[in-house]
């Protein structure tokens, strides 16, 4: 499936703050993620950046004066408003926050915001104290109490040199936030739990028995569930990959933290999606200093890690439980013999191994295998389209389910 933001309509309105000219980087984001934007900005945001700019990036002229400039009509603001899919205003400064607050429009943004009726995300940004002030926060408030949704600006060194709330967040979680609102919302009211990731056994305090799994595919389907209106928790080994935002992360090492973590939080899930590459042994003994080669004496003796996938099958209920098989031969046979020994709804088995997909890599290719003997071969995909037919195949059997 395309990025939730291709071929949507989106204005995004720029307001006169310092924090204007990353409107520029943001307008690119959505430029690049298949998006027509269009562009609306203040008298005072001239001040900071120039029109050509966006008018560059987004490739349609910015809105600047209510009855003057090319394409002029009388109603535009109606136009525009009938056509957008969502607005982003970025940064929303205490002045435009004000007036939207109150119903005042005297320039194309505020006119063109009071007859929108997709849906409008803020992103106010200013100093720490003009913040913090008891009317800003009011009319913030008055803003979410109209359906109007805001990005809280983060706590960071603001540009007069102050230390505060108040700092514009990174325009890829904006762009996230945006994602979720122009998404279809059929995980709503879903408690969703991934795992993600490798786990790493250790040996000594250098050494560990770990995999080459990068989790992107956990990340990635964390982040579609969340997208799509699903309460999400996600248990992590150890990644580089950045928290998903909006979900709730638990970051663990071991297979036993793993273990812990999932059992701490499985029963009150309605979806449990196990994606996470867990070590099946450990080392029987953990040294507490670095072995040198003369200590080691093969051979290495392991043991037994717990079964997360067992455990969870064991004690489901009305849950639908989803399991990876990582196979490098035999796959069908395994996957099926999986998918009954760990009594899942649905397993995702693909061949590792491969230059162009699996471990490490932003590409996918699996076959899903179902408990009442379909398989369904799922084409070389990129993780994040994985994600979501995955979640789409998750809703149908939960459907078919609480039809039957």
């Amino acid at each position: 499936m395309p990025d939730p933001l291709k071929d949507k309509e989106i204005v995004v309105g720029v307001c006169g703050g310092i924090a204007a000219y990353k409107a520029a980087d943001f307008v690119r984001v959505l430029v690049k993620s298949g998006a027509n934007a269009r562009v609306i900005m203040t008298r005072a945001a001239q001040a900071f950046v120039g029109p050509v700019t966006f008018e560059a990036l987004s490739g349609h002229c910015v809105w600047t004066h209510m009855f003057k400039g090319p394409h002029n009509g009388a109603f535009r603001h109606i136009q525009w408003a009938e056509e957008a899919d969502a607005t982003v205003i970025i940064p929303a400064t205490a002045n435009v926050l004000g007036k939207m607050a109150h119903g005042i429009a005297d320039d194309p943004l505020t006119t063109f915001t009071l007859a929108v009726r997709a849906p409008v995300l803020v992103c106010p940004s200013m100093n720490v104290r003009m913040y913090e002030n008891p009317v800003v926060r009011d009319n913030i408030g008055r803003l979410r109490q109209a359906g109007i949704h805001v990005v809280d600006p983060e706590v960071g060194s603001l540009a007069c040199g102050d230390e505060g709330v108040g700092r514009l967040p990174r325009v890829e979680t904006i762009a996230e936030r945006l994602r979720c609102l122009v998404s279809p919302q059929d995980l709503a009211g879903e408690n969703v739990l991934v795992t993600a990731g490798p786990t790493r056994e250790p040996m000594d305090p250098v050494r560990f028995i770990s995999n080459p799994s990068s989790g992107k595919m956990g990340y990635a389907l964390a982040r579609c569930a969340r997208r799509r209106g699903a309460k999400v928790l996600l248990i992590s080994g150890p990644t580089v990959l950045a928290d998903p935002d909006g979900v709730t992360v638990i970051r663990v090492r071991t297979a036993q933290e793993m273990f812990d973590a999932v059992m701490a939080h499985a029963d009150q899930k309605t979806v449990i999606v196990k994606a996470a590459a867990v070590s099946d042994w450990r080392p029987a003994r953990v040294f507490q200093h670095k072995l040198k080669k003369a200590e080691m004496e093969p051979p290495l003796c392991l043991e037994k890690t717990a079964d997360i996938l067992q455990a969870l099958g064991e004690r489901k209920k009305d849950q639908i439980l989803v399991g990876f098989a990582a196979e490098t031969q035999d796959l069908q046979k395994n996957a099926r013999a999986k998918l009954v020994a760990k009594n899942l709804d649905l397993i995702v088995a693909n061949p590792v191994g491969q230059n162009d997909s699996g471990f490490g890599s932003d590409m996918n290719q699996v076959e899903l295998f179902y408990t009442d003997g379909r398989t369904e071969a799922i084409p070389l995909m990129d993780k994040g389209a994985l994600a979501d037919v995955l979640l789409d195949r998750v809703l149908e059997i939960k459907n078919a389910l609480q039809a039957s």
